[in-house]
């Protein structure tokens, strides 16, 4: 989380607080430029991990950002000047919404700017090198089209100076300061290259020399620009996801102040103020509509396909757009608070997360180039010992500096994580971290709690069965003892009175019994509306309620007992509607191989009703709020990794306990906060796609992993026997990161089949 996340936009007009005073724990987000490679990225974290009073500092190298916690004794600007200190550029992230949108804008026309320069530069490197590789692929065929060896000089020391050029740079700052990356091997090896065949040049005039390297210094250079160019490109496209969430946040907004509408920026909006949304327009907060019906399209933030039904007291999300209607809506969460900014951190922050795995990379990429740089010495003092010609033996050694590739290596595993999190971001899956991706790949059970998540979570009055024969009587006492509960139950009997239209008090005292039920008192007399348990605990006979329950719950009905005074009086069921999704749900996660379990504290013969319907083999039911996470963490201990998919207050323990908890997004906040993922949409058949998305991320890591630890260890020995022109190795280092960051890139591809 950046500093922007632990402040909420002050309101419009309020002064804002600078960040000169740390604070204790203090987590700074920053933009770094200037980064060419995995040894760049690791560089810079061992530099600030070196700073007293850094604690963890974690560098990503395609988002280009720096993560740096604190112990409170630094600020952000001391870490930016360790940052620069270290040769590259730094700068805090903002931390108001609106000024991180600029930012955004800012970063994305400064790096399409910097493409369009480097493709003129790369127009202008591949015509100067035209002339060389003509002569150099017409010479096999006895067609001599190389330019005298001047001409090759000038071309080639034209394309030394301006494309090299950046290279230099980057090389010079990272000696500079104590490092090396990949520059330092383009450098040397092109610098060699060039070099020796100068020397040769000069030393032959007027005659012809011998074997020159003019043409591969120049397509080294081209080669590898290209790579950059398609690398940028590349890089862009997986991180569009945060870039398409951002551009969802709308500028400005037309808030009503009495019969008076004007448009006002939207950072000027307070708490209670009520905006008009046309037709068309986008939400610009977080709301409920106080007036107004239209439907909405949420499918940018929640990957729900079809608009949803909007009206009085429904709750909108800034950054939807509305329908054919015009809404009023007041506001309720503005900027940092609202769910967009929330999901835009927690994207960001899975995105700028790092694998395990990664930290091997990490060290592999801080000592490669200095390894490298020691192999091409070698391959040079073997082959002049061997007795070779100066030409093959310069030709080996620049061939290894050239051939070898750290990016491919850095590039591997954050590629695929930002691809991967940013396509489970569209289909309205957010995971919060590495850490919960890798978790989601090996889920073999999944544990569902059944109200709210296999089940819509409303459920409607069935049957009344009062042993006096007048049901209204019974419901309007339910109805009343029930006022004060938030309960899904007692919403079901609220909604059941009023819609008889029968008079609803509130009872003159209130207690809700967890697990139980409700005590309440009622014109001074004391009713208990619960399941058995409570009845039996307040030694009301319960001889007649058991057996209306069994025979409602036999149904998958849920029941509670009416008790007036002491006595029962009679019994309300009550069903859940079983989502549309559920069946479909389960049978994907058989498929994937995964065991399905229903945990609920509803009674067995409820439970097994709804999971015979549903297609569920194992359920636990019964089970109090305390007794889920227990539960959960028996399957844990048996071995398995489990998922526990919830909604409600009660769910967090045991989303917590869970190997990875999977929350339901219309449910509570703080099941939403517990769990590693959250899904936007309340669909049950998110979650195999939740645990898909995460198989396809950890596999393309893999297969990106391997493929450069793979191209290094083969390609480097391959030059170092002679094996590969130098021209041939630049164009295979290019191409390999540009194949790395592509084939993570392939992950946007990716759709939820949840529709």
């Amino acid at each position: 989380m950046s500093q922007a996340t632990l402040e909420a936009d002050a309101p419009a007009g309020a002064p804002r607080q600078a960040h000169a005073q740390p604070r204790e724990g203090t987590v700074f987000h920053l933009d770094v430029g200037g980064m060419t490679c995995a040894a760049c990225s690791a560089r810079i974290e061992k530099v600030l991990g070196r700073k007293p009073g850094v604690l963890r500092a974690s560098v990503n190298l395609p988002l280009e950002t720096a993560l740096v916690e604190t112990d409170g004794s630094l600020d952000a600007a001391g870490i930016v000047a360790v940052i620069e200190a270290t040769g590259y550029t730094a700068s805090e992230r903002p931390t108001g919404w609106q000024q991180e949108k600029r930012r955004q804008d800012e970063n994305e026309a400064r790096a399409r700017s910097h493409e369009r320069r480097t493709l003129m530069l790369l127009v202008l490197s591949a015509a100067l090198s035209l002339p060389m590789v003509a002569g150099m692929v017409g010479a096999p065929f006895g067609v001599m089209l190389m330019p005298p060896a001047w001409l090759q000089a000038v071309l080639a020391g034209i394309v030394q100076v301006l494309v090299g050029r950046r290279f230099y740079v980057g090389a010079f700052k990272a000696l500079a300061n104590g490092g090396a990356n990949m520059d330092v091997l383009v450098v040397l090896g092109t610098t060699a290259a060039y070099g020796y065949s100068l020397a040769l040049t000069v030393l032959a005039w007027p005659q012809a020399p011998g074997h020159l390297y003019f043409e591969a210094s120049a397509v080294i250079l081209t080669l590898i620009l290209f790579g950059k160019l398609l690398e940028a490109r590349a890089k862009r496209t997986t991180t569009a996801a945060v870039r398409a969430l951002s551009d969802l946040r709308p500028q400005v907004a037309h808030r009503l102040t009495g019969d008076t509408l004007e448009t006002v920026p939207v950072e000027h909006l307070f708490p209670g103020d009520h905006i008009v949304v046309k037709p068309g327009e986008r939400v610009p907060v977080d709301g409920t509509v106080s007036a107004g019906e239209s439907e909405v399209d949420e499918s940018l933030l929640t990957g729900e396909s079809l608009p949803v039904a909007k009206a009085a007291g429904s709750a909108v999300i800034g950054g939807t757009v509305n329908g054919s209607g015009s809404l009023t809506v007041e506001a309720t969460a503005l900027g940092g608070d609202s769910k967009l900014a929330a999901i835009i951190r927690l994207v960001e922050a899975a995105q700028g997360s790092k694998a395990p795995v990664q930290k091997l990379v990490d060290q592999v990429s801080a000592v490669f180039v200095p390894v490298v740089v020691v192999v091409a010495i070698a391959t040079f003092a073997g082959w002049w010992l061997a007795g070779a010609s100066l030409d093959a033996t310069v030709g080996a050694a620049v061939a290894v500096l050239v051939i070898a590739c750290p990016c491919a290596l850095g590039l591997a595993t954050p590629t695929a994580l930002v691809a991967g999190t940013g396509a489970a971001a569209r289909a309205g899956i957010l995971i919060r971290d590495i850490e919960a991706l890798e978790v989601a790949h090996k889920v073999d059970t999944v544990v569902f709690d059944k109200t709210g998540t296999l089940t819509l979570g409303a459920p409607r009055v069935t049957d009344i069965r009062a042993f006096d024969g007048n049901p209204d009587r019974i419901l309007r006492i339910a109805a009343t003892a029930q006022q004060p509960s938030e309960h899904p139950l007692a919403s079901a009997i609220v909604g059941e009175a009023r819609e008889r239209g029968l008079q609803v008090s509130q009872p003159s005292s209130f207690r809700a019994v967890p697990g139980q039920g409700i005590i309440a008192e009622i014109a001074g007399e004391t009713v208990l509306i619960g399941n058995q348990r409570l009845l039996e605990a307040h030694g009301v006979d319960t001889f007649l309620t058991r057996q209306i329950a069994r025979e409602l719950e036999a149904d998958g009905k849920t029941c509670a007992s009416i008790v007036v005074a002491g006595r029962a009086v009679g019994v309300i069921a009550m069903a859940d509607t079983v989502r549309e999704e559920t069946p479909e749900a389960l049978s994907r996660l058989r498929e994937l191989g995964i065991e399905t379990v229903m945990l609920t504290g509803d009674t067995e013969a409820v439970a097994r009703t709804v999971a015979d319907r549903v297609g569920i083999a194992r359920v636990v039911a019964g089970v109090p709020p305390e007794g889920k996470s227990d539960t959960v963490a028996d399957l844990i201990s048996q071995g398995r990794t489990v998922a526990m998919v919830g909604d409600g207050v009660n769910d967090a323990p045991a989303l917590a306990a869970a190997s990875i908890g999977i929350a339901m997004g219309s449910g509570a906040e703080v099941a939403m906060e517990t769990a590693g993922i959250t899904l936007m949409r309340s669909r049950p058949d998110l979650v195999a796609d939740a645990v898909g998305i995460s198989r396809a991320t950890v596999r393309k890591i893999r297969q990106n992993l391997f493929w450069a630890f793979v191209y290094n260890v083969v390609g480097i020995p391959l030059a170092a026997f002679g094996l590969l022109t130098p021209a041939f190795a630049g164009a295979a280092m290019a191409l390999s990161s540009v194949s790395v960051v592509t084939n993570a890139a392939l992950l946007r591809r990716w759709k939820a089949k949840a529709r």
